[in-house]
Order: C-alpha cells, then structure tokens, then sequence
C-alpha cells in the first residue's frame, strides 16, 4: 500500500505532535515495511531527531517549499491523486478538503482542550481550530482517539457517531525503555548540576499545566527534595516565580530547558517520584515515559492520565496542594511504597508495547480502505 500522512509536525516539532508523528510512522515503517510512506511537508527542521527520521527506509519525503498558509489543506490534493495513495492520515486534527470519493482518509484528534478551556486560547485560533476539527471530524472516513477521554470529548462536541472511532494509544520513544549506563547518569547529572534527591515534572510551562498548585504542594515535602521542571517557558512564568518568591522556595526549584533529547532518559531515572499536575491532557506521554524508566507517578485526575498512568499510580485532584503533597511525601518516605508502584507501574506499560500499536493502526487503515471501497462501490451500483 501507499500511505500518505500530513507531515508537518513530524518534520518539524520536537516535542507533543511531532513525536506523535514520529511515532506513528517510524513503527509502522519498522513491523509493516511492504508498504511505502509518504511525508508530506512544505518545510523541515534541521534537528539530529528529525533527520534521522526522514533517512528511515520506506519513508518517501515529498517537500513542497511553498509559504502559502493553506496548502495542506488545498493544494496537496493534486501531489496526493498524483502519488496513487491509498489512504492519507491526518496525524493532527486536521485533512485536506475535497478528499471526498477520491481517497479514504483518517485523522487524529488528540484533544479538544480549546473548547475545554477556551481562555488559553486567541479568539482567532479558536476559530480556526473549531472549524479544522469539525471538517475533519465530519469529513474523514474514520478518527484515531489517542485516549477515551478524547473520544468522548468528540462525541460530545462535534456529534460523531462513537463507531467511527476508534482508540489507539501511543507509547514514547524507545530510549526511555532502556536503563541508562551509571557514566552517562553521571556525566548528566554534572551537567544539570542536578542534586541528590529530586522530584520531576515535564511539560511546557502554562497555566494548564499547574506548575503553581505543585509549587504549593513542594513547601509541604521533605526540604532536601528540591523539584526539577523541564519544559519551554512561556509568559506564565511569571506567575509560577511569584509563588516561588511567596512560599521562599527559590533555591528548591530549578528549571531546565534547551534539555538534550539523549539525556531525557537519565534526568527520568535519577528522580525520586514523577509528577504530573496537569488540569487536563489529551493523553499524558511523559507520564509513560516515567513508568518505563522505573519511577513512581503522582498525576491529577479528571481527564485521561489514569488511562496512561493505570491502577498503581497516584492520582490527585489538581487543585489539591495538600493531596500532592501527601502523595509525594507516601512515596518518599515508604521504599516498599515506591517500590511496589514502580513493579506495577512496568507491567502497565506493556498496554503501550510498539509492535501492539502498530498493529492495532495498520488493521484500521485496512477497515477503512475496504469500508471506502465498499461504500462508493455500493453508490456506483444504484
């Protein structure tokens, strides 16, 4: 088969959408290498992780260089008739208008948060983003949930029939499934500077993520514990140090960014406990990539983390500082707690194995082709 995906993010985004992408396509190309893939994209960043992914056998990259902002959803239609596809993967909310009889398309929506909070966002994004998921929604031949959450968020919000989606989880990349060597954990933690004992958060840093009920929840936990948050700042920070400079945390909080992508796995496996306050997710990866690197998770609940984090983890209601903060302190002063959480926490995430996954999308992508074909057959027929 030929498969075609929208590769903007894949080609472009380190983080959230593009390692999804990424993902995606790279364990497909891997368990299913008899079909060829295509990546569409009209630019590329020049970054180790993403090169190595374009150079993947069975990738056809198919760039585009143009600026005009509606491409993908206007002008790829041609390339796609040209490149005789199969079927076309919308890999983020979004797909080509006017697909319509002549080609199956699939989408993912990983959350429908600007609807769920819709101060966060610009009127204007709202807008366009409202109208890209509801064409997309309304117009693929069938939609990829990342969680539950989110396929019932859809149902609810853009009155889709819940047999037209389907669930398919994603797991992290594989450098989180193997224990770092005792040099590279040295070598990382001189650095970062990062101390003896530390709890870890990671996520970009925004009011939706909660970094200032977790700061609360810090001035309550062992003082030699100090928190490390890993993540791209935004204008909030500077709500998040005015609660530092109140509780007098400064020297128990540090922030690191521009992380290397290769010392990630080190700076999960050094940490005492994972946290993860986030008000709401369409899933929750660092949350499975802190299970796979042998640490316990504290999360919120009401979204979708107990779907990734499973039935040994912790999870607290995200405006309860004082919850965190006995969560964290039952974790760090009972080893048998941690390590209970810990042997559990790795049987779960074999929910999240690669080969799995992969399966599970390439025998969706087979459905919706034969549904397609089945259907426009039976028209042709009347």
């Amino acid at each position: 088969m030929n498969i075609g995906f929208d590769g903007k993010r894949a080609a472009n985004n380190l983080t959230g959408l593009g390692n999804y992408s990424r993902f995606v396509i790279s364990q497909l190309v891997k368990s299913h290498p008899q079909n060829q893939y295509f990546i569409y994209t009209s630019k590329i960043k020049d970054y180790p992780q993403i090169n190595v992914f374009l150079k993947l056998k069975g990738i056809a990259l198919k760039l585009k260089k143009t600026k005009l902002p509606l491409w993908r959803s206007l002008g790829i239609k041609k390339q796609l008739i040209e490149d005789k596809l199969d079927l076309y993967h919308g890999l983020s909310h979004e797909i080509p208008m006017g697909l319509g009889t002549i080609l199956p398309a699939i989408v993912t929506i990983h959350d429908v948060i600007f609807l769920l909070f819709p101060n966060n966002f610009g009127v204007i994004d709202r807008i366009i983003y409202k109208f890209k998921l509801g064409y997309a929604c309304k117009s693929a031949d069938h939609i990829i949930a990342i969680s539950e959450r989110t396929k019932q968020d859809i149902i609810q919000f853009f009155n889709v029939d819940e047999q037209k989606i389907s669930v398919i989880y994603q797991s992290c990349d594989d450098i989180f499934k193997v224990p770092a060597n005792q040099d590279l954990k040295e070598e990382v933690k001189e650095r970062y500077q990062l101390p003896e004992n530390y709890i870890l958060t990671v996520g970009t840093i925004e009011k939706r993520k909660n970094l200032v009920t977790l700061i609360s929840a810090l001035s309550k936990t062992k003082t030699d514990y100090k928190l490390i948050v890993v993540g791209k700042m935004t204008s909030f920070i500077a709500e998040v140090n005015a609660e530092i400079v109140r509780l007098n945390l400064q020297s128990r909080v540090i922030f690191l960014q521009d992380v290397s992508f290769n010392d990630l796995p080190s700076i999960y496996q050094m940490a005492e406990v994972f946290i993860y306050p986030s008000i709401y997710e369409g899933f929750g990866i660092p949350i499975i990539e802190a299970l796979y690197s042998g640490i316990p998770v504290v999360a919120a609940s009401g979204s979708c983390l107990e779907e990734a984090g499973g039935a040994y983890s912790i999870y607290v209601n995200p405006h309860d500082a004082d919850g965190f903060a006995k969560a964290l302190n039952g974790i760090i002063n009972n080893p048998e707690v941690k390590s209970k959480m810990v042997a559990n926490g790795l049987i779960h995430v074999a929910k999240f194995d690669n080969e799995k996954l992969s399966d599970q999308m390439m025998e969706t992508y087979k459905q919706t082709i034969t549904n397609f074909k089945d259907k426009y057959a039976t028209k042709r027929d009347r």
